[in-house]
């Protein structure tokens, strides 16, 4: 199959002098110099810090499999495009940058960055040419505490404006506060959250947390949700990646145990009410009532898996400890036909997405306090699925 022709590359700026590259041995929380929501009464930040590079779109058919869209980013988690094919993403620390010739930044208020929280997941409506609307998932604190909620905005031309709030009061902690957002096919919102250091939180059903919610596109519970509220399936530690294939199954990706014994990262086929057993069972153990993995990394291997996307029958996912683009057939899920690639060659790796262009975006997540940070760190990778050995 031919190559689809490579987008141009964009190098944009170094993030705002407080969310500098440069990240310390143990992740602090990240100050903005200016934490407030865009309205259409002000401008977003313009890079202005370094100069914008852009290569040459290049046809050639032997053009490599991976080449650089993005860099000098801090702690990119999340990437959506926009219907002219523009690329969104999150930085952790708080800014929604607009990838362009200018490089906008759009700074988030009351975003809360400590080890794994921040600004989170992004996603835009199914109907976004008609209503503009945009979603994020982000951290924040309040009273001593820390949780996480999902805004909706309004976003035009490089503005956010008509903030509402989606969900609220969804516990947080400085770890695994698990973030992705999606909408499905049903049309519905899908939101993954973390136990957030509380496993016996996954259990609860009438907890938020280690959980995989479903909601209206307002934030109102779904008649068929299977216990009455925002709850979809539960018994999850730290969900970090959704995505349907062609049949509208659901598909996640989860992180195991860290520490001793680490290791039993999952990919799940996620069922509506479904109880993935966090934290009694994990790795191939069963028990009455609770669903096992249909693959995970075992205890002698770590994937620390992010996002993930299916792309024509194949399941593709990053890894962050294990700094490995991920893909395994549909149809064939078995360890031995897990295929690794690029491992260890650009570090921590966090988000996946596919483009317009049949391309797959990925998101290192070397700046985050705990990777090796490289040259140009963080980046966005543009990927040829169809070159990939």
């Amino acid at each position: 199959m031919k190559k689809p022709s490579l987008l141009f590359s964009i190098l944009i700026i170094a993030v705002l002098a407080a969310c500098g590259t440069d990240a310390a041995p143990v992740p602090t929380v990240a100050v903005l110099p200016s934490v407030s929501v865009v309205t259409p009464s002000q401008q977003p930040t313009q890079s202005a810090n370094a100069p914008i590079t852009t290569e040459e779109p290049t046809t050639s058919p032997t053009a490599e499999a991976i080449t650089i869209a993005a860099q000098n980013l801090q702690t990119p988690w999340e990437i959506a495009f926009l219907p002219d094919g523009r690329m969104l993403v999150t930085e952790r620390p708080g800014t929604l940058t607009l990838i362009e010739a200018e490089g906008v930044q759009i700074p988030i208020a009351d975003v809360f960055e400590r080890s794994e929280s921040g600004l989170l997941g992004l996603a835009l409506h199914p109907d976004f040419s008609e209503n503009h609307w945009l979603y994020l998932y982000l951290t924040y604190e309040a009273n001593g505490g820390m949780f996480n909620r999902v805004e909706r905005y309004q976003f035009s031309d490089t503005i956010l404006g008509d903030r509402t709030v989606i969900i609220d009061n969804i516990p947080g902690a400085p770890n695994h506060d698990g973030g992705r957002i999606e909408f499905g096919p049903d049309g519905l919102l899908y939101i993954t959250t973390g136990d957030a250091g509380s496993g016996s939180s996954a259990q609860d059903i009438n907890s938020l947390t280690g959980k995989i919610l479903r909601l209206h596109d307002d934030g109102s519970i779904p008649q068929d949700n299977p216990f009455g509220n925002a709850v979809y399936s539960y018994g999850h530690r730290n969900p970090q990646g959704l995505a349907w294939d062609e049949q509208g199954r659901l598909w996640s990706t989860e992180h195991g145990p860290s520490g001793l014994g680490s290791g039993y990262d999952e990919l799940n086929l996620v069922e509506i009410g479904g109880n993935y057993g966090w934290p009694e069972i994990q790795g191939d153990q069963t028990r009455e009532g609770m669903i096992s993995p249909r693959l995970q990394s075992g205890g002698s291997e770590t994937w620390a898996p992010g996002d993930l996307e299916i792309v024509d029958g194949m399941v593709y996912f990053v890894g962050l400890r294990g700094s490995t683009l991920y893909s395994v057939p549909l149809d064939d899920i078995r360890p031995e036909t897990l295929q690794r690639h690029f491992a260890n060659e650009f570090g921590r790796l966090r988000t996946l997405r596919q483009g317009p262009d049949g391309l797959l975006y990925m998101g290192t997540s070397n700046t985050d306090g705990r990777g090796s940070i490289r040259e140009g760190d963080d980046k966005i990778f543009r990927i040829d699925p169809n070159q990939l050995p």
